[in-house]
């Protein structure tokens, strides 16, 4: 992938975390929330996150101090 591909996919990947953030709390703040589906959505969240440090480290080139 090249870098404008790659920063391209973070953005998507950011606004996905977004997105499950506030559908996390919607749900959550429901009167009688499903928790299965709000450990799903979670463990979403958290992969999601995963996958936004790996983009980033990609993006991002190493420096040999």
């Amino acid at each position: 992938m090249d870098e404008q591909q790659l920063i391209g996919r973070l953005a998507q990947l950011r606004t996905e975390h977004r997105d499950l953030d506030a559908a996390i709390d919607a749900l959550a703040f429901a009167g009688q929330p499903d928790q299965l589906q709000l450990a799903r959505l979670k463990k979403r969240k958290l992969r999601l996150k995963d996958e936004i440090a790996v983009v980033e480290d990609q993006l991002i080139p190493d420096i040999i101090a």
